[in-house]
């Protein structure tokens, strides 16, 4: 998987959290075998999430009776999206693996609780069937081939030693890419 441009979608407002060092080091397992990665901190860019008129630029056609799918999909046929949505959308077009993640997309993320709370008889439940419509709906459905998720289970309540093999088992999962197994 080497000389691939990778984009890794970073969200976590702290620098000092577990998933700033899972992000440190993809950048760092990816760096090293010749990827060229991009991180778009989504906290660091102050980018907001909300579904507004702010996502287009030379005011909308029906101010009146505002309907945002609508007035997004004209703005994106005529280019008058916004200055930073463009940009994401530039640095997806241009990635070959996207982590948040024939395009390829692989979520990374941390939970609060052990793995046993997300399992089919866990409070939570399957974990498989929480990510489904992500997974499936959006991801697989926009284009993307879906490597399986990256969870690490409850971080915060793990000694050092078991944190740093969850990002030892990180690294090594990246290095590995080209024998990923997709998400069915």
């Amino acid at each position: 998987f080497s000389a691939k441009k990778v984009l890794i979608v970073y969200a976590h407002e702290s620098p000092a959290s577990f998933n700033a060092a899972a992000k440190d080091a993809a950048v760092a397992a990816l760096t090293a075998q010749g990827c060229t990665v991009e991180v778009s901190d989504l906290y660091a860019m102050k980018f907001k999430a909300a579904a507004t008129t702010e996502d287009i630029t030379g005011g909308v056609k029906d101010a009146e009776n505002f309907c945002y799918a609508k007035e997004i999909k004209l703005a994106s046929e005529e280019g008058r999206l916004a200055d930073d949505i463009k940009k994401e959308q530039e640095k997806l077009k241009e990635a070959d693996l996207v982590i948040f993640q024939d395009k390829k997309a692989m979520l990374s993320f941390t939970t609060d609780c052990p793995e046993s709370v997300y399992s089919d008889t866990g409070i939570n439940g399957d974990i498989n069937v929480t990510l489904w419509p992500l997974q499936n709906g959006i991801l697989n459905y926009c284009g993307f081939q879906v490597f399986a998720p990256q969870i690490f289970w409850d971080p915060a309540t793990g000694s050092p030693e078991s944190r740093s093999s969850m990002l030892e088992g990180w690294r090594t999962r990246l290095q590995n890419l080209s024998s990923l197994h997709w998400h069915a």
